[in-house]
């Protein structure tokens, strides 16, 4: 048995290695890819979403994080997909090939929705803190998880806002043609119209446009009640404020790619009164979110949308690897699954799809330059 002993510890440490990278001596680091995207028009949000990976990261390096008996710490690689889908196949096959043991990422449906195929053949588990299309998770791959409610769910919650609270009788619909956009914007008319709501138009932009005179023209002599934008606030930004200029004072509603300070500084005075949705609770609210402020703030500054998403993504990584005992993918993985644990935005536990448990949709108004959540 005293032969057995070291034998055993041998093999555990080269099983080890396998899956982890060793510092000189006894250290071994555990390899967390976080993609968004870090330039362009949307990089205020990746890099958002990257620093709550890091800030995860450096807690966890700080508080001494001991899997299977070895000395670990985490090491984040950071990539650029740059919100196109292509770039992120390209990205997430250099990960895949550079060994990581999970992903944070990635920021947009549209990115997240190819990459996932990818880490799902190399076996590696990928939590997206921010793409909230169905399909996502809908493709039935194991490793494909998010801590943020789905556009079925955000769609139906929009709708009955429209049509309940705002009493919107009549509705027309923008997208970016974007996974994302489309898809929360294909939620939306499904359930507005259920909820009694004509539709009076469905317009088309792009991801990358800045003039919207043409559409917000059309969309004018119809005289909507209300108007819903499915993008992000590079766009929703200067939409607002084009509408606000061609005198058009219906209500504007967006989800949660329009809910960020950078909206309100496209718009400028334009974005007050405009509504939005966002997954989970308000950051005052989440569980852990006082501390997560004062943490984040003194270290990157103001909070954009998901960096409490990203940090909680981390964590539960992390926590799954620590109660497996591994950092192997195929080791940790089915704990993944079913784990339990509280985090910054609340209880994190997933079902079967990969998708959060008792995901909550809040919505929020601009009043006097910033959102305001409603009760």
């Amino acid at each position: 048995m005293t032969m057995l002993r070291p034998l055993l510890a041998a093999m555990a440490a080269i099983l080890l290695c396998s899956c982890a990278k060793q510092k000189p001596g006894s250290e071994f680091v555990v390899r967390i890819g976080s993609v968004a995207p870090l330039t362009g028009p949307q990089s205020h949000l990746g890099k958002d979403n990257d620093n709550g990976v890091r800030l995860a990261a450096d807690e966890i390096n700080a508080s001494g994080l001991v899997i299977g008996g070895k000395k670990m710490s985490v090491e984040v690689l950071s990539e650029d997909d740059q919100a196109d889908p292509r770039t992120a196949t390209i990205v997430a096959q250099k990960l895949v090939d550079e060994g990581v043991n999970g992903i944070v990422g990635h920021f947009n449906s549209g990115t997240s929705i190819p990459a996932s195929r990818i880490y799902s053949d190399a076996g590696i588990p990928q939590i997206s803190p921010s793409a909230t299309a169905t399909t996502y998770t809908g493709q039935g791959f194991e490793t494909t998880f998010r801590v943020v409610t789905n556009d079925r769910q955000q769609g139906e919650a929009l709708a009955k806002f429209a049509t309940d609270t705002l009493h919107a009788r009549t509705v027309a619909i923008i997208d970016d043609r974007t996974a994302y956009g489309q898809g929360i914007a294909d939620e939306f008319e499904k359930d507005a119209k259920a909820g009694g709501a004509a539709l009076v138009a469905h317009e088309f932009t792009s991801d990358h446009a800045t003039d919207f005179t043409a559409i917000l023209t059309s969309i004018k002599g119809k005289n909507p009640d209300l108007v819903f934008y499915g993008g992000m606030d590079a766009q929703a930004g200067p939409m607002m404020k084009q509408m606000r200029n061609l005198g058009m004072k219906m209500a504007f509603l967006g989800a949660d790619g329009s809910k960020s300070p950078e909206f309100i500084k496209l718009a400028g005075t334009a974005a007050e009164g405009a509504y939005a949705s966002a997954p989970g609770l308000p950051l005052e609210k989440m569980p852990g979110g006082k501390a997560f402020v004062e943490k984040f703030t003194a270290k990157y500054g103001k909070i954009q949308l998901y960096s409490p998403y990203s940090f909680d993504a981390t964590m539960a990584l992390v926590n799954a690897m620590k109660q497996a005992g591994s950092v192997d993918p195929a080791r940790y993985l089915p704990v993944l699954s079913r784990i339990r644990m509280d985090g910054v935005t609340g209880p994190i536990s997933f079902d079967r799809k990969g998708d959060i448990l008792h995901g909550a949709v809040t919505l929020y108004q601009v009043r006097n330059g910033s959102w305001t959540a409603l009760p």
